[in-house]
């Protein structure tokens, strides 16, 4: 007699038993919806997101079956579909950054203190780096995004957009010089 063992279904597991019962997809949209949702909403606003999140997971249903296991895992997956939608929606990605760029802070705020507290948070940063984000190449700002907004690996980025991992590494550097150049001298931790 065999003991029963505790451990939960793998992803990959999951969608591949989704294929003959589609319930079973339900665990794979409830492990990464949240995830998967927060990095579109950074890319594309919240207004958008619902809707690209929607697209995303039924496009992860229909193509359930062609999952290849030995790719990859689902996470990275996912956030090539994801990934592959937002470039499909890059007007709308666009114009949020314009209209954050637009976002004057306010330039008076309360006592010393006050504008001290406002002068290092990432709100008064929110401009300039939606501007500096604007000016990348969408190449870069994948990267870049997808390491910030959906904290994947390099090695999950590299799956997801389908390039080696040096050209991730590459491409991440590449970003992060122009960023920094971009943005107030404050900024020294990007």
């Amino acid at each position: 007699m065999t003991a029963p063992t505790d451990t939960a279904p793998t992803d990959a597991e999951l969608l591949a038993a989704s294929v003959r019962d589609g319930d079973r997809f339900t665990a794979v949209y409830a492990r990464h919806y949240a995830d998967v949702h927060r990095y579109v909403a950074g890319r594309l606003g919240p207004q958008a997101a619902d809707d690209v999140v929607a697209e995303i997971f039924l496009a992860a249903f229909r193509g359930r079956a062609a999952f290849d296991p030995s790719r990859g895992s689902v996470r990275p997956w996912l956030f090539g579909i994801a990934t592959n939608l937002i470039a499909r929606h890059r007007r709308t990605e666009l114009r949020r950054y314009r209209t954050l760029a637009q976002v004057v802070a306010d330039r008076h705020p309360g006592g010393h203190d006050d504008r001290v507290a406002a002068s290092v948070s990432a709100e008064r940063l929110q401009p300039s780096l939606a501007r500096a984000l604007a000016a990348l190449s969408r190449k870069d700002r994948d990267v870049v995004l997808l390491k910030a907004l959906a904290q994947l690996t390099h090695e999950e980025i590299a799956d997801v957009l389908g390039v080696p991992y040096g050209t991730v590494g590459s491409r991440l550097s590449r970003a992060r010089k122009k960023l920094r150049a971009a943005l107030p001298a404050h900024t020294e931790g990007l």
